[in-house]
């Protein structure tokens, strides 16, 4: 199972509806459960990332849901791949 580490930007769009952003997140994270995903964490931050979302999951669907938030207009986003210790010792060895 995947897990994927995703830094989240306010666009414009965003930031001017900003009270919708936890109703946003929800329907977020309903759409990535139905489609077989694990919402990990999501939490809003201060500072250079407005927000931090860790999802689980098989790579492709994590990707398409991602993609699928991308198309909304309301955030940007910059995503890398995470591994706990046990992960990071089997790809090292």
């Amino acid at each position: 199972m995947a897990r994927y580490v995703t830094l989240i930007r306010f666009t414009d769009q965003g930031a001017r509806a900003i009270r919708k952003s936890a109703a946003r997140a929800l329907a977020f994270k309903k759409a990535a459960e139905k489609a077989g995903l694990t919402v990990e964490t999501q939490l809003w931050t201060a500072g250079a990332c407005d927000g931090v979302l860790i999802l689980s999951g098989e790579e492709r669907k994590i990707l398409r849901c991602l993609t699928q938030l991308a198309t909304l207009g309301n955030v940007r986003t910059e995503t890398m791949q995470a591994f706990d210790a046990a992960e990071l010792k089997a790809i090292v060895g």
